[in-house]
C-alpha cells in the first residue's frame, strides 16, 4: 500500500467516482426488476450517495439460476486449480491498482475513517484473496489407510451454490473473507452486501469480471434483508450459506434452511469481549494502547471489539490514567481526513442505538467521553461500572464505549470473562507467560489473545463460541471446509478369479 494522500486528495478522489448502482448478475450490472431503488447515504454528511438497485425474490432467483448454471457446466467448479489461482491473482493486481478509489468509495459509504480503509481494510481485502489464491493448488486430498485389496480416496468437492450475507462494518474485508475461501473451492456465489454498503461490493465485481471470472460464478444482489437476505436463506437451489451479522439475524438464517433444503450453516455473530489485564501485567502503557485500539478501532463498529475492560484492582488506577491518555489522542472528525481515527457510524438508526447506552454510562464513572459530537459522531468513551451485571456489561453495543470493571483475582476475572452468553474474542495480558496461558485456555472464546488485542491473521481460524458462531470458521485452511463437501472414492482391488498377476 502506498503512503496515505492528503484530505484534499482524497477530497478530489472522491469528487471523480463514478459509484456503481446496480446488481452485478450473470456477469454484468442490471437493475432490479422491479425497476424499485434505495438510497445509499453518506453517514458523515447525511448526504445521499446514490440510489441502489433495490432487487426482490424474483433478482435472487434469476441469480441463484446463472450460478447455478454456471456451477454445473463446469465453467470455474471445474476450471483447472492453477487456472482458478491465476484469474485471483490478477484480481489482486487490479485491487492494488484501483486501491485509493476502493479505500474512498469504502469511507464514504460506511463511515469508516480513510486511514483504516488505507492502512487495514483494502491491504488486508487483498492480502486475503491472494492467500487463499496461492492455497487452490496447494491443498491435498487424501487416501485412507485400507486394505491391500482397497484404496479409499477422500476427496473435498466445491459444495455449489453460496450464499453469502455480509455485514456493514467491514464491508470489502467480510467479501474477501468469504469469496476468497469459496471462489477457491471452485463454488458459485450470490453475495448480498449490507444495504447501507453496497457500493464496494459492486465495484470488486466488475473488477473480478475483469481479471477473468467468468459469468455467473461472481454475482452482488443488492437490497435489504426481507427483499434478498431470507430469499436467498430459504432458496431450495442454494447449498450452503456463510452470513455475518448480529445473532439476532443470524438465528433466522437456521430457519431458514430448517424450512427449506436444510443447506448448510455457517454463522459469524456478535460478541461481548473481555480484556483481561491481571495484577502482574507490565508495561501499562503499552497495555493501554492495546485496550484504547480494541475498543475504538473501526469505532466499536466491531464483532471482536474488547468492550470490557477487566481489570485487577492494583493496577487499574495507573492503567486508567494511560488508557484516558490514549483515547485523548483517537480524533474524531471527518473520516477522509487521514489524522482521524474515529469517523462516523454507519447510519442514523445505528447512532441512535448507541446513543441510548449514553444515559446508562452517566450512572457510572465516565473517564473519558460519554457524549456525541452530533451527526452520528460518537466520542471514544471509558466507564468504570459496577459489575458485570450492568446492560452495558451485557449487551452488544457496537460503539466505541468501553465498560471497565474491576476484580480482585484471576479466578474472578475469569468468572466474569465467561459470564456472557457470546464467545468470540478475548485478551489477557500478563507478564507470567504460564498465567496467562491458564487464563486463554478457561476463557471460552474462539479466539484469545496474550499481550496484545487482535484476531489472528489469515492463517488462524476465527469463529466463536456460544451465540458467537456457529457452523465453521472464516480464515485459514479452515475456511475451506464450510465451502465443499467430502467424498469417499472406495476402490476394490480384489481379485476372486484364479488368475494372479505375473
Amino acid at each position: 500500500m502506498s503512503d496515505l494522500l492528503t484530505r484534499e486528495e482524497y477530497g478530489a478522489i472522491a469528487k471523480g467516482l463514478t459509484l456503481p448502482v446496480n446488481a452485478f448478475i450473470d456477469g454484468s450490472f442490471r437493475p432490479a426488476r422491479s425497476g424499485a431503488t434505495f438510497e445509499t447515504v453518506n453517514p458523515a454528511t447525511g448526504a445521499k450517495l446514490a440510489d441502489v438497485a433495490a432487487c426482490d425474490t424474483k433478482d435472487v432467483d434469476f441469480a441463484v439460476e446463472k450460478a447455478r448454471d454456471a456451477f454445473e457446466d463446469g465453467r470455474w467448479s471445474r476450471l483447472h486449480p492453477s487456472a482458478r489461482k491465476d484469474v485471483l491473482i490478477r484480481l489482486c493486481k487490479l485491487l492494488t491498482r484501483n486501491a485509493h478509489e476502493l479505500a474512498v468509495m469504502e469511507s464514504l459509504d460506511s463511515g469508516k475513517t480513510i486511514y483504516d480503509c488505507e492502512t487495514v481494510d483494502i491491504p488486508e481485502t487483498i492480502h486475503c484473496l491472494k492467500w487463499h489464491a496461492e492455497l487452490i493448488d496447494k491443498i491435498y486430498d487424501q487416501v485412507s489407510p485400507a486394505s491391500d485389496d482397497h484404496i479409499a480416496m477422500v476427496l473435498r468437492e466445491p459444495v455449489g451454490v453460496v450464499g453469502l450475507v455480509l455485514p456493514w462494518n467491514f464491508p470489502l474485508l467480510m467479501l474477501a473473507w468469504k469469496i476468497g475461501p469459496a471462489l477457491a473451492a471452485g463454488c458459485s456465489v450470490v453475495v448480498k452486501p449490507a444495504e447501507e454498503t453496497p457500493l464496494t461490493a459492486l465495484r470488486l465485481a466488475e473488477l473480478a469480471h475483469e481479471a477473468g471470472v467468468p459469468a455467473g460464478v461472481l454475482n452482488i444482489v443488492t437490497g435489504d434483508g426481507p427483499g434478498v437476505g431470507e430469499p436467498l436463506g430459504r432458496h431450495p437451489d442454494v447449498d450452503m450459506v456463510s452470513f455475518t451479522g448480529s445473532t439476532e439475524t443470524g438465528r433466522r438464517f437456521l430457519h431458514y434452511s430448517a424450512d427449506s433444503n436444510l443447506k448448510e450453516v455457517v454463522l459469524e455473530m456478535g460478541g461481548k469481549n473481555p480484556c483481561v489485564v491481571l495484577d502482574d501485567a507490565e508495561n501499562l502503557d503499552s497495555v493501554a494502547a492495546h485496550v484504547v485500539n480494541g475498543a475504538f478501532w473501526n469505532m466499536g463498529e466491531n464483532c471482536s471489539a474488547s468492550s470490557r475492560l477487566i481489570v485487577h484492582a492494583s493496577v487499574k488506577d495507573d492503567l486508567l490514567a494511560r488508557v484516558e491518555a490514549h483515547a485523548r489522542e483517537w480524533i474524531t472528525g471527518d473520516p477522509l481526513d487521514p489524522q482521524v481515527r474515529v469517523g462516523a457510524l454507519v447510519s442514523r438508526a445505528h447512532f441512535d442505538k448507541v446513543c441510548s447506552y449514553l444515559d446508562e454510562v452517566q450512572k457510572g464513572r465516565v473517564v473519558i467521553g460519554g457524549t456525541h459530537s452530533g451527526g452520528a459522531f460518537v466520542d471514544p468513551t471509558v466507564v468504570e461500572i459496577s459489575g458485570n451485571d450492568a446492560r452495558l456489561a451485557r449487551e452488544e453495543i457496537f460503539g466505541p464505549v468501553l465498560s471497565v470493571i474491576t476484580v480482585t483475582s484471576t479466578e474472578e476475572a475469569i468468572s466474569i470473562a465467561n459470564d456472557t452468553p457470546y464467545g468470540l474474542a478475548a485478551s489477557v495480558f500478563s507478564a507470567n507467560g504460564k498465567r496467562a496461558i491458564r487464563a486463554a485456555r478457561a476463557i471460552k472464546a474462539g479466539t484469545v489473545t496474550v499481550n496484545s488485542f487482535g484476531e489472528g491473521d489469515i492463517t488462524t481460524p476465527f469463529g466463536g463460541y456460544k451465540h458467537s458462531g456457529f457452523g465453521g470458521r472464516d480464515n485459514g485452511i479452515h475456511a475451506h471446509d464450510q465451502y465443499t463437501q467430502l467424498k469417499t472414492i472406495w476402490i476394490d482391488l480384489s481379485d476372486d478369479s484364479d488368475d494372479q498377476i505375473g
